[in-house]
């Protein structure tokens, strides 16, 4: 042990706290799955395809705080991986990909399944570390777990050539380097308590750059002494308990105008800890893009953020929540009598749109009653993975989520996220409940990872909502081409996805009928010892929780 290079990066990961690695074997790396039977405190999940060990590398990193850890074969391998490498990218999660390589004396030859992995992974990376020396290692390791965590956290990726895993080495094993984060200066708060105390109406955006229950409880702490409506921001609803009275609403792709317009009378805006996207500021229209319409205060990590896109009225390049505890441990500003009426009209607001109602529609579950009927059985603590898909609106719109409930996805879209991400979930957290919604196109992209949750014991619920169709697709089509045929573009013939569920060991339940919702979701939770899967046979026509399509839609279903 600690003879080979692949010994070195072995102990160098356990000193650096991984205790689980996410993979998909391959004769490129076998030198290090080798070398980790001598470290038996890092385990290793062998998972069915890249993008599913990816994944779960994101959703563990998430759920710990410190990068999730995937390894993958070189070529096909990488690029399998790739979806959940450009997801943690944007969605700034910390993550370090370890890469097997060609051996170094073929490099450049267009070696088997060989690729330059600094042209290719330049986009989609914060780095990539290329070791070619042995006594390289261990300093490789450190460097790349700093700049994953460092300035606006992301994945890295280590490459390791074939060849040098078996090479001799006796390299120290170098212990963590410690994260730099700035910390906000006095001038900086002063401006900000100025903003404060000569708003009327402000408004909080509230990102994933802040994290962990210590910190979000400060952030609720510092709203109520500040008199401060927090919104959460797309796709991150459990950052603040729907349930608080400063909560005001969640800031979603295409936000319904009743909740926008109130939205859109604040005049200061508090992006506190979120970078800011298009589909955050609907479509750079709020705030407006680069002057916004109302004073902007942008707070992330990163200078070279701030300012990239939006012109802000203050720029702070500090770590969120240290601004955050700052904050509240300063005198809050004075605010008008009407600070307590605006808080009071923007949770209403959102309350309103959130309540359990929904139409009746012709072709199958209108999946609103689907989500609430979870919302009412969802135990304090449970961590809900959602898929990319139409369907995930009903999830942001109906689930209410507080009690240390987390929610994990992919920001930016990514189809095939919510299975693995259950999966990683489930083994990082055994005692809490898990509940993942999946599209019948996202549940076939990755939903064999079903067999790894049998193969290591976890036993998440996954619901299924099956509309016969990519839904978001058939939704964006229905929006620029009214009237249009979609069906031929958008639709799917699934299985029965109980009997596939039965398949891989785990209990299938059917939902057809929104008489049988609350008896088969009762079902479902009370079954602990093995994955449930329940197939909901949702309509087409509700495109998603906020619009129906523009004519009916009858996808004829494949018979089981």
């Amino acid at each position: 042990m600690g003879d080979t290079v692949a010994g070195c990066i072995a102990r160098s990961l356990a000193a650096h706290g991984v205790d689980r690695i996410f993979c998909v074997p391959g004769e490129s790396y076998i030198g290090l799955t080798d070398a980790l039977f001598d470290v038996p405190e890092i385990g290793l999940v062998v998972c069915r395809h890249e993008g599913g060990a990816g994944f779960m590398a994101v959703a563990d990193g998430l759920i710990t705080g410190r990068p999730g850890v995937c390894m993958v074969s070189r070529g096909p391998g990488l690029s399998n991986a790739m979806v959940a490498i450009h997801s943690a990218f944007h969605d700034a999660a910390p993550m370090v990909v370890l890469v097997g390589q060609v051996e170094r004396k073929d490099v450049g030859r267009m070696a088997l399944q060989e690729q330059n992995y600094g042209r290719l992974l330049a986009d989609v990376t914060k780095a990539v570390v290329e070791i070619w020396e042995p006594s390289q290692a261990s300093e490789a390791i450190a460097r790349a777990f700093l700049l994953a965590r460092s300035g606006t956290p992301g994945p890295v990726a280590v490459v390791l050539p074939e060849d040098l895993l078996d090479a001799p080495s006796d390299a120290v094993v170098l212990p963590p380097r410690p994260v730099i984060l700035p910390l906000p200066g006095e001038a900086d708060m002063v401006r900000l308590e100025a903003l404060v105390a000569n708003a009327h109406r402000p408004l909080v955006w509230l990102g994933g750059g802040i994290a962990g229950e210590e910190n979000l409880a400060a952030v609720r702490s510092w709203a109520q002494a500040w008199r401060l409506p927090i919104c959460a921001t797309n796709k991150r609803p459990h950052l603040f308990d729907a349930n608080h009275p400063n909560f005001a609403g969640h800031v979603g792709i295409r936000t319904p105008a009743s909740l926008l317009d109130q939205w859109k009378r604040s005049d200061l805006l508090i992006a506190l800890g979120e970078r800011l996207t298009d589909t955050l500021t609907q479509s750079y229209t709020f705030p407006a893009a680069p002057e916004p319409q109302l004073p902007l205060v942008h707070v992330w990590p990163d200078a070279d953020e701030i300012g990239r896109v939006w012109r802000p009225a203050l720029g702070i390049a500090a770590d969120p929540a240290a601004l955050v505890r700052a904050l509240a441990e300063r005198p809050a500003p004075a605010a008008d009598a009407g600070r307590d009426d605006w808080i009071a009209g923007l949770h209403a607001a959102q309350r309103a749109l959130s309540e359990p109602n929904w139409e009746l529609v012709p072709d199958g579950l209108n999946f609103a009653a689907v989500v609430c009927g979870i919302n009412r059985m969802l135990p304090p603590g449970a961590i809900v993975t959602v898929d990319a898909g139409s369907f995930a609106t009903f999830v942001f719109r109906y689930l209410r989520l507080g009690g240390g409930q987390q929610l994990l996805t992919s920001v930016v879209g990514a189809m095939g996220a919510g299975v693995p991400m259950a999966v990683a979930a489930g083994l990082r957290a055994p005692g809490r409940r898990v509940v993942a919604f999946v599209g019948d196109g996202g549940a076939l992209m990755s939903g064999n990872e079903l067999a790894t949750a049998r193969q290591y014991g976890v036993n998440p619920l996954i619901v299924i909502a099956d509309n016969g169709c990519y839904g978001t697709i058939g939704l964006h089509h229905d929006v620029r081409y009214p009237g249009r045929p979609l069906e031929s573009a958008t639709q799917l013939s699934n299985p029965d996805f109980a009997r596939w569920a039965e398949s891989f060991g785990a209990h299938g339940l059917t939902l057809d009928d929104e008489a049988q919702v609350t008896a088969v979701l009762e079902e479902a939770f009370a079954i602990q010892d093995r994955p449930v899967v329940v197939h909901a046979k949702v309509s087409a026509h509700q495109m998603s929780a906020w619009r129906q399509s523009s004519r009916p839609l009858h996808f004829e279903r494949r018979k089981a």
